[in-house]
């Protein structure tokens, strides 16, 4: 008998499949181009057209489109339609996906690899280019603000379900309250009502001064105004107990990382309310509203709120007669030394 034949028979050894062995090969071909990680780490958390890609990258679109149906084909990025355009993200990550655990740490050595400085600029540069495309519109739509939200989702439709959950949270009169974004100041008034540290946030100046005049007739004194946006915030060290976000993230270039600056801004313990729509298909509302995106999925947004370190809570959808959808969602910022949970929920992305 052979030396070989004592060695004990590992029966239950996986074998892998001659499918098995062209996904992982087409992962590995996939990875093995410094243009297509660089693309990865630009997607780590935002959403890029082609054009705005390539603008990013320097690279043409016909050459940049090869390289992201390659990655498409190692399942590394999803695409999403934002009405009759499509954008680009960074893949989930799903438990059921057989390299899995593979892709997890692919993406931690390539966040870990540092973002060259023309590329920085041109993320700077498209999102400076998104925001002022919002502000161009609220600039101009100021006095038609109400009308142009009313043909979405008026806020008297979801006004009653979202004072019941305010209650719910049983927050002391002295917690410090920001919203973002306040509009016309029609929640900032009840806000000022319930709570006497009230501070209210919004880049465009225009809104910011409807918001104050409504808050001057209703003779509330203790609301403090910034103009500016969350990174404002950040700067400013602004900390709350609670920040509310009201039809507000679906206007602002970066999603993800205004939910990072949210994050920051709360003290441990702190909770965000995010008010806002759930994906949908009306194209419409960015030329009549001037909305940069068409709605949140849930899994993108409990990948971002997870990646800023916020635990997912209270959540509520309420459909509307035009066919949106409004969706409420309250995050929680842990109590320092409090991880387990969010350790929990980052392992499942």
């Amino acid at each position: 008998m052979s030396a070989l034949s004592t060695q004990p028979e590992h029966k239950d050894a996986p074998t892998a499949s001659g499918s098995d062995s062209a996904s992982l090969a087409r992962l590995c071909k996939a990875l093995a181009d410094p243009l297509r990680l660089d693309i990865l780490r630009l997607l780590r958390t935002e959403s890029f057209g082609v054009l705005e890609l390539s603008r990013i990258v320097d690279v043409r679109q016909s050459a940049l489109s090869h390289h992201l149906k390659v990655l498409a084909k190692a399942e590394l990025v999803s695409t999403r339609r934002e009405g009759t355009s499509i954008f680009y993200r960074r893949a989930l990550l799903l438990p059921d996906d057989p390299w899995v655990d593979f892709k997890r740490q692919a993406f931690h050595s390539i966040d870990a690899l540092p973002l060259a400085p023309e590329l920085k600029q041109g993320i700077t540069i498209i999102q400076q280019e998104r925001s002022q495309q919002s502000l161009a519109f609220f600039s101009k739509h100021a006095d038609q603000f109400r009308e142009n939200q009313a043909l979405i989702a008026e806020y008297d439709q979801y006004e009653a379900t979202l004072h019941d959950l305010l209650d719910g949270l049983q927050l002391p009169r002295d917690s410090h309250v920001l919203e973002v974004g306040p509009g016309e100041g029609a929640l900032l008034g009840q806000l000022a009502k319930r709570f006497d540290r009230v501070t209210a946030l919004d880049n465009s100046l225009e809104m910011l001064n409807r918001a104050r005049s409504t808050i001057q007739d209703r003779a509330h004194d203790h609301v403090h105004f910034i103009h500016g946006d969350t990174r404002t915030g950040i700067e400013q060290e602004l900390h709350a107990d609670l920040i509310v976000s009201n039809m507000v993230l679906h206007h602002i270039p970066s999603p993800a990382a205004a939910l990072r600056d949210c994050a920051g801004m709360l003290n441990p313990g702190g909770q965000f309310l995010l008010i806002d729509l759930s994906r949908h298909d009306q194209d419409w509302a960015r030329k009549a509203c001037g909305d940069l995106w068409l709605g949140f999925d849930d899994r993108d947004l409990d990948d971002w709120t997870a990646q800023a370190g916020l635990i997912s809570g209270q959540q509520l959808y309420l459909g509307q007669r035009n066919g949106f959808q409004v969706l409420i969602r309250l995050f929680l910022r842990p109590e320092i030394g409090n991880t387990a949970h969010h350790e929990i929920i980052e392992g499942t992305f």
